[in-house]
């Protein structure tokens, strides 16, 4: 059986306790979110994770890391450094989206070292082994793929099935100012257009959910159509994809396969709410993963930031899973430094927005640092801070004349100040 049947049979087993208390609801609440598709716990059911997570209903916001290779840049070592990093700072899952020289070897051994869940896109793969022609990719090939990474244990995939011939008639019509910055989505747009054929992933989605409900795979229905630009947000290809994959969700949650909805991408404020709401309505209440979303366009090199104040207000309004963005967006591939800021950045919003929620154990921890703060007990604030490493490196950087104040406002520190009696 899969979680889906499990759940709606009530089966409580050790995942499910074991979630259920670290998010501080019931086990009965979880079961009930998961068989109506609300909540999802993405982990293959051949591999062992040490640090499962469950992202949906009721849950506090996650977050995902994109790590992996490109043709300009395949050092796997460097990547698992990346991986190293983000568990260590509390990455809920990691995606390895490689596509260089050597995908299979680097996510095998992602699979391997990794004890958080691991996504991918396997389109990537498709086309890395036919080296990027196109034309010579098989509808066999697309399927194979799943698979072949099913049995590494992949526990979620990322499968672009939205995409089909009526989106696309609908995209050319549109006054987009950019068609699709989706790299899945237009490999398979590519290759609609070459073999002049549907998506397969769309065409033949009984036998994706096939694979992954032998495997308990859990499927991130990808935003394919999503846009690149604020300007080209919520717009009629991007809700036509939703739509096909809200459609896609109902038929997956039937067959007991996990499925969560991607989404934009480049949002403006103000349409971020709605977003989210046509989501949850269209899709059936489904987790909603959104990349940022990032709500300027102006800002290369800071895109951290645009994204981290696009995923706190989405979180808030109700997206379950923020993707992080690094400040390295549309520039090159993320180092490790770039990492670390992407995803403190995208922490700080998921935290935000859950608290602003009512999570009380969240809160605490910002109650606590800030006694620590009236204190001036430096150890205690870095430890309880999101990245304890770089706030005690700027303390060192910068000795005080006291131990008590900091070289902000030295003796006119205003804490030390109403301290006196």
């Amino acid at each position: 059986m899969t979680l889906i049947e499990e759940a709606k049979k009530g089966i409580q087993n050790r995942l499910i306790k074991d979630i259920a208390k670290n998010e501080e609801i019931s086990s009965k609440e979880l079961l009930k979110s998961v068989s109506k598709g609300h909540l999802i716990i993405p982990k293959n059911k051949i591999r062992r994770v040490s640090k499962p997570c469950g992202i949906g209903k009721n849950l506090r916001t996650k977050v995902n890391v994109n790590i992996g290779t490109s043709p300009d840049s395949s050092d796997t070592d460097n990547e698992i450094k990346k991986l190293e990093l983000s568990v260590c700072l509390g990455a809920d899952t990691i995606m390895d989206l490689s596509c260089g020289r050597n995908i299979s070897e680097t996510r095998r051994k992602i699979l391997d070292l990794s004890i958080i869940p691991v996504g991918t896109v396997p389109i990537y793969e498709v086309s890395v082994k036919a080296n990027n022609n196109i034309h010579a990719i098989k509808e066999f090939d697309m399927i194979e793929v799943l698979r072949t990474q099913a049995k590494e244990g992949v526990d979620f995939f990322t499968i672009h099935a939205g995409i089909t011939k009526d989106t696309i008639r609908i995209l050319k019509k549109s006054k987009r100012i950019i068609d699709i910055v989706s790299r899945g989505g237009a490999i398979l747009y590519e290759w609609m257009r070459l073999h002049k054929k549907e998506n397969p992933y769309y065409s033949r989605f009984d036998e994706v959910l096939d694979i992954a409900r032998e495997f308990d795979i859990t499927l991130s229905l990808g935003d394919g159509m999503r846009p690149g630009a604020v300007a080209d947000a919520t717009d009629s290809a991007q809700i036509a994809e939703l739509e096909n994959l809200g459609e896609l969700q109902k038929i997956a949650l039937k067959k007991g396969v996990q499925t969560m909805i991607e989404g934009p991408g480049h949002v403006p404020l103000n349409q971020i709410k709605r977003n989210v709401e046509l989501e949850k309505n269209i899709c059936n209440g489904a987790p909603f993963y959104v990349l940022g979303p990032l709500v300027v366009d102006v800002a290369p090199g800071y895109d951290h930031i645009t994204s981290a104040i696009g995923g706190a207000l989405a979180a808030f309004y109700g997206a379950d899973f923020l993707c992080y963005v690094t400040p390295s967006e549309h520039l090159r591939l993320p180092t490790i430094d770039d990492v670390r800021e992407g995803l403190i950045a995208s922490k700080i919003a998921a935290h935000a927005a859950d608290i602003a929620k009512g999570n009380k154990s969240l809160l605490k921890q910002d109650i606590e640092i800030s006694k620590a703060r009236k204190k001036r007990d430096w150890k205690k604030q870095f430890e309880l801070s999101l990245d304890p490493g770089k706030p005690s490196e700027y303390r060192k950087m910068s000795k005080p004349s006291q131990e008590d104040i900091c070289t902000m406002c030295g003796a006119y520190c205003p804490i030390k100040i109403t301290e006196r009696k």
